[in-house]
Formats: C-alpha cells, sequence, structure tokens
C-alpha cells in the first residue's frame, strides 16, 4: 500500500507546470510537497478525479480511500461540533468514535458549540476532525496548518503522530518550506525545474556541519591519498531542523540586528555563518557583497535601478520583485565586473 506518482507531468498550453517526477509516500510516512499554488492547485484537482496528468500516473492500492483537508472547506456553521460530527459519521458510515476524535483534537470543552462561534483555529480543528471521522487509508491536506495558534498546532503535530503510528499515509501540499521542514518526515519541492527533495539533518550533527569545510576524504587507488573537499550546501535552522540549501537556490542574503537570514522564494532562514564567511563561500558561486548588510545572488538580479547620484538598487526576478540595496562603492565595482563605464 503507497501513494505513487510514476513520470507524473502536467502541461496547460505550451506552459509545463511541472515536469515529469516520480515520488512514493508509505504507510506511515508524512511527506510534504512544498510548490506554488496553481502546481498545488493542479494537484489536488487531479488527485479528485477533475483533471488528468498530462503524461505518467498516479497510483494508490485498491481500495484506499483518499480523504482531503482543504485549505478553504464550507462548513455548517449553524450546527455544534458534536452534530458537525454525527453528521459525518453517518455520512461515511464511519466506526471511529466520535468522542475519541473530539479528544484527539482537543475540542472537548467546545462540542457543544457552534462552529461559527468557534475561533479561527478551533474551527480548523473541527475540519480536521471531519476528516479523521472518515478514516481514509490516504490522507491528502492542503496548507494544514497555516495561520494556526501556537496550540493548535501542537495538537496538528499530535495528531500527525497518530497517523503514522495508525500506518496512514500523509501527503502535505504547501508554499511554506518551513511549515513543510516542521511537521513532515521527507520535504521535497516542486517547480518548472522538477521535484528537488530538501536535505534535513538533525541537530545534534550542528557542530559537524560548522566544521563541513575541513571535511577529508579518503580515495583508494594504489595507495590512500587523502584529499580536502569543500562542503557547499549552505545550513539553516527550521525549528529542530537543520536544513541544507544549494547555493543556487537562495535569492540573497541579508544581515539585521547580528543576525543573518537566507531569502529563498519569499521565504527567510536564519543561518548561523556571518556575512562575511558567507561571502568567501559563495564567491564560486556569482555572489556578490552588494552592500555592507548585503550579499545577493546576481544570477537572479533582472535591473539595477538609479534612485539618485549616491541611491541604488538591484531588482531580483523572484515572484516578489524583490529590491535589494546597492552601495555607491559597489556600484563601480559592479560595472567593472559587467564590464561597462
Amino acid at each position: 500500500m503507497s501513494l505513487k506518482f510514476v513520470q507524473a507531468e502536467k502541461q496547460i498550453n505550451d506552459t509545463i507546470l511541472f515536469p515529469a517526477f516520480d515520488l512514493s509516500v508509505e504507510p506511515s510516512e508524512v511527506v510534504a510537497i512544498c510548490t506554488s499554488v496553481n502546481v498545488r492547485e493542479q494537484l489536488i484537482t487531479i488527485l479528485l478525479g477533475k483533471k488528468l496528468l498530462s503524461n505518467g500516473s498516479i497510483t494508490y492500492s485498491l481500495g484506499d480511500r483518499l480523504g482531503f483537508f482543504f485549505l478553504d472547506e464550507g462548513v455548517h456553521e449553524r450546527l455544534t461540533v458534536n452534530e458537525s460530527l454525527k453528521f459525518y459519521h453517518q455520512l461515511y458510515h464511519s466506526e471511529e468514535l466520535i468522542e475519541r476524535i473530539i479528544r484527539l483534537v482537543q475540542l472537548d470543552s467546545k462540542k457543544n458549540k457552534k462552529i461559527k462561534e468557534l475561533t479561527y483555529s478551533e474551527r480548523k480543528r473541527a475540519q480536521l476532525a471531519y476528516i479523521l471521522i472518515q478514516n481514509p487509508n490516504v490522507y491528502i491536506m492542503e496548507e494544514p496548518d497555516q495561520n494556526l495558534d501556537v496550540e493548535s498546532k501542537r495538537i496538528f503535530l499530535g495528531v500527525l503522530q497518530e497517523l503514522r503510528n495508525s500506518q496512514k499515509i500523509v501527503l502535505i501540499l504547501t508554499g511554506q518550506l518551513e511549515s513543510a521542514v516542521t511537521v513532515a518526515d521527507k520535504t521535497y519541492r516542486l517547480d518548472d525545474k522538477g521535484l528537488h527533495a530538501i536535505q534535513i539533518i538533525e541537530e545534534d550533527k550542528e557542530d559537524e556541519l560548522q566544521n563541513a569545510s575541513e571535511i577529508e576524504i579518503v580515495i583508494e587507488n594504489e595507495e590512500k591519498i587523502v584529499q580536502p573537499i569543500r562542503f557547499e550546501k549552505i545550513p539553516t535552522k527550521v525549528n529542530e531542523k537543520i536544513v541544507l540549501f544549494d547555493p543556487p537556490e537562495i535569492d540573497y542574503i541579508e544581515s539585521t540586528e547580528g543576525q543573518t537570514f537566507l531569502h529563498i522564494k519569499g521565504e527567510n532562514f536564519p543561518c548561523t555563518f556571518t556575512l562575511n564567511d558567507l561571502e568567501e563561500r559563495l564567491l564560486p558561486f556569482g555572489f556578490f557583497r552588494c552592500h555592507r548588510s548585503y550579499i545577493v545572488n546576481l544570477q537572479k538580479v533582472r535591473e539595477v535601478i538609479t534612485w539618485t547620484r549616491n541611491s541604488y538598487s538591484l531588482v531580483l526576478e523572484d515572484a516578489e520583485k524583490s529590491s535589494v540595496p546597492l552601495s555607491k562603492t559597489k556600484m563601480a565595482e559592479l560595472k567593472g565586473m559587467l564590464g561597462l563605464k
């Protein structure tokens, strides 16, 4: 029993929304795909059977049922939590105990309240209860923890562990990498270049990572040769996990109040390295120290804007059209690099 994407590809007119990719989600696994809104919506409609892939297939075991947790889902606002769950219990001929599900999402004290009287986070927990009462084999979740309060996020993580223990398959579709890394066992990014695994290491290996540039490997030929290799990944911390990024993924780097942040696809991630460290590490990858507080990936720069004789900025080609300051002295250096006078 597994949920499999086999050479799954979607093309709309002449535009490839996502190229062919393979992915298998096994029982007891929580897998997250971080992607754009357009791709997420297409995947959901395909999984619902409302649209088809351009090529490839999505398969799961005969008899498995898919349950969907949508970002925006209509609820019966005039019913109480208990009444709503009784409705879904009858609708899906569920064998689940309503009281157990209510305890699982910790709405015991709210079960006799009408849905419209609940907070946003409590309503999302009620929505989570609806899918739990269905008891599907495969859970498809769209932005399940978006805008939840701290308590509800903790409850959601507890529910995911319950699903793991019950041998369920969970696929989370989100636009937030931080959320994906926090809740999932495996995280991937899906874009027009394909499916890419996000590398994560355990936090207790952080000290080893700091010295990664000093790693040595042994090559066995006629004699042993020791050669140092440079570690090219850039580490960041997301909650209790260390996430590794390839340099080309980074749009720009900012230092503010003594903390360094990597900006990647509209999200920012704290990094333990200083700007000086990163400037040295990233120079071979086409990064440029454009300001005392900024390093930019020149491959991502679309425009150089002159505001005044001494004020410049770089506009990136990301979705937000991010603007990064460019100092006067660095403007002259950049012109030299570009062969401009």
